[in-house]
C-alpha cells in the first residue's frame, strides 16, 4: 500500500490531480476544522490552499503508524492522529467542517459504521463530505488497474495481483453511493475523465460533495 501512494503521484498524474482537486475545488470558503481520513502519506495535503489556522485545524486520519510517520515528518504543523475511521473518535459532535475521504469509502469493511461517525463528526449547518471512489468493477478501471497497479506489484513482488485488490476495494460505488444517502444529501458530482458521459463503464472515479442531513434518526 505504501508503494502504491509512492508511485501514484509520479507515474499518474492525471487521476491522481482529480483525486486531490476535487474536494479543494468544491470546499466552501470559511471552513474551520478539517478531518482527512486515510490519508496516506499527506498526499493531499500538498494540493490545499490554507490559511496558518486552517492548517493548525487540519487532522490527518491514517490507520498505519508507517505511514502516519510520514506525514508528520512533511507536514509538522498539522494534527496527525493514528486510527480506525470506522471507531469512534476522540472528537465533540459536529467537531469539524469539512471531512475528507479520498479513495477509502471503497476499502472499509464496516462501511455503514465510518459514515455514521463521519456524520456525527461533521458540523449539520456548514459540514461538507468530500469524496473520491474509484469505479471499481467497470471496464475502464478493471483495465486501468491492468496497467498500472497490477504492474506495479508484479515488478516488485511478482505473483498474482487479484487476492491484493479484491481483499482491498470490498464495497462498489452503488453499495458506497446507497450508505451515503442514508446520512448525506449529494449536492455534487463530478466523473473522471469523462464528467459529460456520467457512466460507469467509461470512467476511472467519482468525486461527491455531501452535506450531512438533519433529520437522521441516530442509533
Amino acid at each position: 500500500m505504501k508503494l502504491w501512494h509512492e508511485e501514484l503521484p509520479k507515474k499518474y498524474s492525471s487521476i491522481e490531480r482529480f483525486n486531490h482537486q476535487f474536494p479543494v475545488k468544491f470546499s466552501e470558503p470559511g471552513f474551520g476544522a478539517t478531518l482527512e481520513i486515510g490519508a496516506g502519506l499527506g498526499e493531499h495535503i500538498e494540493y490545499e490552499k490554507l490559511s496558518a489556522e486552517q492548517r493548525r485545524n487540519y487532522h490527518a486520519l491514517e490507520l498505519r503508524s508507517n505511514m502516519a510517520d510520514v506525514i508528520r515528518e512533511k507536514f509538522p504543523d498539522i494534527q496527525v492522529i493514528e486510527g480506525d475511521c470506522q471507531a469512534r473518535l476522540d472528537f465533540p459532535d459536529g467537531a469539524f467542517d469539512r471531512v475528507l475521504a479520498v479513495h477509502v469509502l471503497e476499502h472499509l469493511p464496516n462501511l455503514p459504521a465510518c459514515i455514521r461517525e463521519m456524520h456525527r463528526l461533521l458540523n449539520k449547518e456548514t459540514g461538507q463530505f468530500l469524496v473520491v471512489i474509484p469505479t471499481e468493477g467497470s471496464p475502464a478501471y478493471s483495465l486501468a488497474r491492468k496497467i498500472s497497479a497490477e504492474r506495479i506489484y508484479k515488478k516488485r513482488f511478482g505473483g498474482d495481483y487479484s487476492w491484493f485488490y479484491k481483499r482491498e476495494h470490498i464495497n462498489l460505488p452503488h453499495e458506497i453511493r446507497e450508505e451515503l444517502d442514508v446520512y448525506f444529501e449529494t449536492t455534487e458530482v463530478q466523473w473522471f475523465p469523462f464528467n459529460v458521459v456520467p457512466f460507469l463503464f467509461c470512467n476511472l472515479c467519482i468525486g461527491l460533495s455531501l452535506r450531512p442531513r438533519k433529520d437522521v434518526i441516530r442509533d
